[in-house]
């Protein structure tokens, strides 16, 4: 948690004791004072008012104040990452380029023109400058990546909607050593066996996917009375197929390479294409496992 807020940074003027006490360098006491100074003086103008908050010495300032952003304040740089002890270095930036700094933040092409040797100093390297001057052309941007959330198909809301054949998008839930459940929209998550992930061998399901990918399954089979959803990765893969056939690319050793034994034939209103039946009892095995 604390390594994910100093990295995105915490909004000064709207962040509570909770989230102020994640960030690097501040103790709840301090969190709290900084939210009665808040409410008593009204929202910081500049970190450098954060010296005024009870018990948050130049020490602890030194730890937080690059990861506290102040929007719409006094001075851009205090919603940015760069530290305040690194202000100089953009005054330098600033002088060399003739620009004011509104105008040079976010400008890209004159950014990438710099030398961030040219900028260096006895407290501050190359890599702290380089950092400084990518920040001046992204200011106050989220190093998180996009997040990404499937796209569920229309019309396709409850498993009575479903067909063998359909090509959907779905969200990973969880990963097992037997393969994938994904959530396609229909409130029931559907299962991808571990033959099914890649048209390679698969030994580990968690080499290929995990919890949060989104990804695209053709259903393979519907069991509406179990609540069971088969589906495949594999878009080329048939639904019918056989698990010898679908083992055929490789997957065969997830079964342990060894022939299946021949069951008695059913007969008459009990008989079942011998894909189907195989498929769903591997999926009852390994629904009964995730339980």
């Amino acid at each position: 948690m604390e390594d994910c807020v100093n990295a995105v940074g915490v909004d000064l003027n709207t962040a509570s004791v909770p989230l102020l006490t994640r960030v690097a360098g501040l103790t709840r006491m301090m969190a709290q004072n900084i939210v009665a100074w808040r409410d008593e003086n009204g929202q910081f103008q500049n970190r450098q008012q954060l010296l005024k908050v009870s018990r948050l010495g130049p020490k602890a300032f030194e730890q937080c104040a690059g990861f506290l952003r102040i929007n719409h304040g006094d001075n851009p740089l205090d919603a940015s990452t760069v530290h305040p002890e690194a202000y100089p270095v953009v005054e330098r930036i600033l002088a060399a380029t003739q620009q004011a700094l509104k105008a040079l933040m976010g400008n890209s092409s004159e950014l990438r023109n710099l030398k961030a040797v040219d900028f260096t100093d006895d407290k501050f390297g190359v890599p702290t400058v380089t950092d400084i001057i990518k920040e001046l052309e992204k200011p106050g941007r989220d190093p998180r990546p996009e997040f990404k959330t499937a796209q569920f198909a229309d019309g396709v809301e409850t498993m009575n909607d479903l067909q063998p054949g359909m090509i959907l998008e779905g969200a990973v839930t969880n990963v097992t050593n037997f393969g994938a459940f994904v959530d396609i929209g229909v409130h029931q998550d559907g299962l991808v066996h571990i033959s099914s992930l890649s048209n390679k061998f698969v030994e580990d399901p968690h080499t290929v996917v995990k919890a949060g990918d989104i990804v695209k399954v053709k259903v393979l089979e519907v069991d509406l009375q179990r609540k069971r959803i088969a589906l495949t990765m594999r878009l080329d893969e048939q639904p019918g197929e056989t698990n010898a056939r679908r083992g055929g690319g490789g997957n065969d050793r997830a079964q342990g390479n060894r022939p299946a034994a021949k069951a008695a034939k059913p007969r008459g209103r009990d008989a079942q294409p011998a894909g189907n039946s195989a498929m769903m009892d591997a999926l009852a095995a390994a629904m009964g496992k995730k339980r």
